[in-house]
């Protein structure tokens, strides 16, 4: 499609897709899943919209379309009519609508910053980034690795920082106390979050000893302490705990779930590829002795595994390996955190499924 002169000046991105016909319009929602487009009441009041939207679209090139219709000329008015969409009627003259699967799916209404459309683009149904919500304005957002070698080099105050994943439910619980606790005790204290669930953070990971979420470390001066545990923990409990820090006390030893009367199949390196192979569908939850998020989630999977084992139309089996015994499976199928869910069909991987924590998601899922 033909673009304005300015377009050209302010180099636009030629990844972004100027539509003014609606065939050509259907066609690209029908061949593309995820698209976002800049409606705009003229191509002056989309210039500054184009030049983030062109960085955003190198960011989520492959992953995601961004579109542009000017209202403003002939031929796209009659488009914007027929998608009922006015960007008069917006204080910029310009509104960004999301499209998924081939049909409305939201209006834009987060941040409009690089970061944030980036982030809506790569889960359009996900969280908002922590940092939009007003509350977590004490809390230093950390988001590279870069970024945090620099805070733990240059930050004297003792600092507490949360590894998190954003569709984490134990987080997003204890968020509202970890924001409340930063704003209380800023000037004397540092609390940071950083999301790590992301492959690129691996050593991260590995360096802090991240295999759930949260995950959060104590340093003092750069230098990592200890480990705090309370995920149920008020601002008042963290606040106390930084006045003095202490690892986690040793717990007594348990008895292994493989070893608890439960109707989970227990599985190993030597069995798993037969029970694999003899049942067409089963849910795999690798979990760690030491994981405190598994033993929260172990009740609820069992639960679940009690009401399909006596379904007369069950749609699977749960199980559960023990990754620190059965290290051959945990490097097979790069088990990284705990819990790790794996969806398996007909023998083969299908699915990692972080978000199936209760007896209610895993039965509807499956």
């Amino acid at each position: 499609a033909f673009l304005p002169a300015f377009v050209y000046s302010l180099k636009v991105s030629p990844l972004i897709e100027k539509i003014s016909d609606h065939k050509d319009f259907k066609k690209l929602l029908r061949t593309r899943n995820n698209v976002l487009v800049l409606y705009s009441k003229s191509a002056a009041a989309a210039e500054s919209s184009l030049r983030l939207l062109s960085s955003v679209a190198q960011e989520v090139k492959g992953r995601g379309t961004i579109s542009w219709i000017d209202c403003g000329d002939t031929e796209s008015r009659k488009l914007c009519k027929k998608m009922k969409v006015d960007p008069n009627s917006k204080e910029k003259g310009v509104e960004l609508l999301h499209y998924k699967d081939g049909a409305f799916h939201t209006e834009y209404n987060r941040a409009v910053t690089l970061k944030s459309i980036v982030a809506f683009l790569k889960d359009p149904e996900g969280a908002p980034l922590w940092e939009e919500d007003p509350e977590a304005k004490d809390i230093v957002h950390v988001d590279s690795e870069k970024e945090l070698r620099r805070l733990l080099k240059k930050e004297d105050k003792p600092l507490l920082m949360m590894f998190y994943a954003p569709w984490c439910g134990v987080c997003k619980r204890m968020m509202p106390s970890y924001q409340q606790a930063a704003t209380e005790l800023k000037g004397k204290y540092v609390l940071a979050g950083m999301n790590v669930y992301s492959a690129e953070f691996e050593r991260i990971k590995e360096e802090y000893n991240v295999r759930g979420y949260p995950t959060l470390c104590y340093f003092e001066k750069g230098k990592f302490l200890f480990h705090f545990e309370n995920y149920g923990a008020t601002a008042a409990d963290i606040a106390e705990w930084l006045k003095n820090p202490q690892a986690p006390q040793p717990q007594a030893p348990e008895t292994p779930w493989a070893d608890e009367e439960n109707v989970v199949y227990h599985l190993t390196d030597e069995d798993f590829d037969k029970f694999i192979k003899d049942h067409s569908s089963v849910l795999v939850m690798f979990h760690a002795p030491w994981c405190g998020h598994c033993k929260k989630m172990k009740p609820e999977y069992e639960k679940a595994a009690e009401f399909l084992h006596v379904a007369s139309d069950s749609p699977g089996v749960l199980a559960a390996v023990d990754a620190t015994v059965n290290k051959a499976l945990a490097e097979r199928y790069h088990i990284s955190g705990f819990p790790t869910l794996k969806y398996f069909k007909d023998g083969e991987e299908k699915y990692t499924l972080p978000h199936l924590r209760t007896k209610k998601k895993i039965i509807d899922w499956l």
